[in-house]
């Protein structure tokens, strides 16, 4: 592992670096931070060169100037300059998919294939989709964290997962109510223009961006297709690794972005629909 702290414009990032081969960006959501990808480190890297960081404000990284969320693109840019990444694979999950997504319509062309886990963020939302977002958001506005964030399978039949989410949360500074700045937003058809391929990635039962909203929004995405994943809640990073982790290397595969060992699990487990 290679880590180390670099300043931006504004604040200081917290990165590191896990494995070698072609670059895979992971962009933690609000309730994570670097840390919260301890389920993709090792199946990723054996083929790639994985970057984690904490998005300023969060875990080990300092916001100074306060811009937040409007900051996050340009600070990952900064990132990818200082480590010498001239393309990756961008995969962001909830608020870290609006980083990837303004990343991707800003500088297209240092994107080899972008993945949006269980997120609408930086998205204009149609018209059609506008309505299941607002009562999504109007019902769960009042939810405890990990019941936000959790589907009901994971609650029920792993409790740690639940308690280290919790613990990885607590070394925030900010959280979803103190979250300064915003994205800008980008109409569904502009998002990638067809030049690289796009994954989004749904727990059907995320109940803060439902998963009738993102296919209503996948759809007007061109070159882009979509992945569910029964039995997952809005961190199915978390609560499907396994899928998860093979979706992503697949589609490093397809955007010819696949390191030279072989990395899918190839596990039995997956559950026939």
């Amino acid at each position: 592992m290679r880590s180390g702290k670099l300043a931006v414009a504004g604040a200081a990032l917290y990165w590191e670096e896990h494995g070698d081969g072609p670059a895979i960006v992971l962009a933690h959501g609000v309730g994570g931070n670097h840390a919260i990808w301890f389920r993709q480190l090792g199946p990723l890297s054996r083929a790639h060169r994985v970057i984690t960081f904490d998005h300023r404000g969060f875990g080990c990284s300092v916001d100074h100037d306060g811009r937040g969320r409007a900051a996050f693109a340009e600070d990952l840019h900064a990132l990818l300059d200082h480590l010498r990444v001239e393309r990756a694979l961008l995969v962001g999950q909830s608020m870290g998919g609006g980083t990837c997504i303004d990343f991707a319509c800003r500088w297209p062309e240092r994107v080899a294939a972008l993945a949006v886990a269980d997120s609408l963020h930086a998205i204009a939302e149609p018209d059609d989709v506008a309505p299941l977002m607002d009562a999504a958001r109007a019902s769960t506005a009042n939810l405890d964290q990990i019941d936000r964030v959790l589907g009901a399978r994971a609650r029920a039949e792993d409790a740690t997962l639940g308690v280290l989410y919790a613990q990885i949360n607590s070394f925030n500074v900010v959280d979803r109510h103190s979250l300064s700045g915003a994205f800008p937003r980008h109409a569904p058809e502009a998002i990638g223009g067809g030049r690289f391929p796009i994954l989004f990635v749904a727990g059907v039962e995320d109940v803060l961006f439902p998963v009738e909203a993102i296919r209503r929004v996948q759809a007007r995405v061109p070159g882009s297709f979509m992945v569910e994943l029964i039995d997952a809640g809005h961190s199915a990073f978390l609560e499907r690794a396994t899928e998860f982790n093979d979706t992503l290397l697949t589609l490093a595969q397809m955007a010819g972005h696949a390191g030279r060992v072989a990395a899918h699990s190839n596990s039995a487990g997956y559950a026939a629909t």
